[in-house]
């Protein structure tokens, strides 16, 4: 009933008021008949409406709430907190970054080496067969080309007949040096003697030089085929049947695939973390799994090519740092992983003694922890790494 009072009441005032002139029955025509129900609750209605209109306290659940002062500081005080954890954090990653950068012991330039075994013919001659193929992989011993063997054949039993005329002359003068040291001195003189005794020993020496003739024939034949003095694969081949073989010039290369190793180029800031027998590990560029090796030898030599005479002969320096070349044996290489030299390598040294079967959270935090001492105490030098002289020699390939 209150709804449809106040919806009276509103009707009621947004009618028309009708003019002073008019009639009373044109005002009942004007106005609309109200139920009697309705027309003795509009006073009541109104009084309600108008009172509702006045301004007073808001409650229930659409009333703003106030806020806590010590919700809004802890508030602030968690953002200011937030930001101050991200910004040391920030600092703590670039201080280790750069140290690493700077001090860590790797380098990018890091190239596979490899020794390379180059053929030279001991003869001279043509060459008649050619047996292998460029970048095949030959076993040691085996043949690579071979040289006319025809004119060291013909050697061969040249010096094998002159052998034989000087063992039977050698035999003819030891019976008559024999025969002449039975005489009496009556048949011959002691001077006779000793004559036919020297020309026994003579004979005897032409007889051993042809046997070392016949021996360097059959060397020189043998020397004919020309083979591999080292496992490896058959290099830039160039030579071809009919090309004339010169004794001693190299005309054909084998890689020894027995003897690849890896040279890190460092700084010279980061040789105090370096020592032989560290573990390594170089990534090959274009492979993910890393190559394994360690420390066998650091260079104890460079070429300097500063100090050449400059402006007003003085001399010229170039203000950059030395690298320094570190030899570094190839334990294991992954399956599937080809050595080949001149390869580049990315280079990172690991110490000895740094345990590799911890918890990777328990390295990283070993590892902020030394860069960051670094940072505030300078990297230490790891003292007897390098020895200072050595009298160990090294094993000859």
């Amino acid at each position: 009933m209150d709804t449809l009072a106040t919806t009276d009441v509103t009707i009621e005032r947004l009618a028309p008021t009708a003019p002073e002139g008019d009639s009373r029955a044109g005002a009942a025509m004007a106005a609309p008949p109200q139920p009697p129900m309705l027309r003795a609750v509009a006073p009541a209605a109104l009084q309600v409406s108008e009172t509702a209109r006045e301004p007073g306290p808001i409650t229930g659940p659409s009333a703003p709430r106030k806020r806590n002062p010590a919700r809004r500081w802890t508030v602030t005080v968690v953002k200011q907190l937030a930001t101050l954890g991200v910004a040391l954090v920030a600092i703590v990653m670039a201080l280790v970054t750069w140290d690493y950068y700077v001090t860590a012991p790797w380098t990018r330039d890091g190239r596979v080496r490899v020794q390379v075994a180059s053929v030279a013919p001991q003869i001279s001659g043509q060459i008649v067969e050619l047996r292998v193929g460029d970048n095949q992989y030959v076993h040691k011993g085996e043949v690579l080309y071979v040289i006319d063997p025809f004119d060291f054949e013909v050697a061969l039993r040249e010096g094998k007949a002159q052998a034989q005329q000087r063992a039977a002359d050698l035999q003819v003068k030891e019976v008559q040096s024999e025969r002449r040291q039975r005489l009496s001195s009556l048949a011959t003189t002691p001077e006779e003697q000793q004559t036919s005794a020297g020309a026994a020993v003579q004979a005897k020496a032409v007889f051993e030089a042809a046997q070392q003739q016949v021996a360097q024939a059959e060397i020189n034949l043998r020397r004919t085929q020309v083979r591999s003095p080292v496992n490896g694969y058959v290099s830039n081949l160039l030579m071809r049947v009919g090309d004339f073989a010169h004794e001693g010039a190299t005309n054909i290369s084998v890689i020894d695939t027995d003897s690849y190793w890896i040279d890190g180029y460092f700084e010279e800031t980061k040789l105090a973390r370096i020592c032989i027998g560290d573990r390594v590990e170089a990534k090959l560029m274009g492979y993910a799994q890393p190559i394994l090796g360690h420390i066998a030898t650091v260079t104890r030599g460079i070429g300097v090519q500063d100090g050449a005479s400059g402006t007003q002969g003085l001399p010229n320096v170039n203000p950059v740092y030395t690298w320094v070349p570190v030899r570094i044996a190839i334990d294991s290489v992954p399956d599937g992983i080809p050595l080949v030299s001149g390869m580049t390598a990315t280079v990172t040294v690991k110490d000895a003694g740094e345990a590799g079967d911890r918890p990777w959270l328990d390295r990283a935090v070993a590892e902020i922890e030394t860069r960051l001492f670094d940072v505030l105490d300078g990297p230490p030098a790891r003292p007897g790494c390098i020895p200072a002289t050595t009298t160990e020699r090294a094993t000859p390939a």
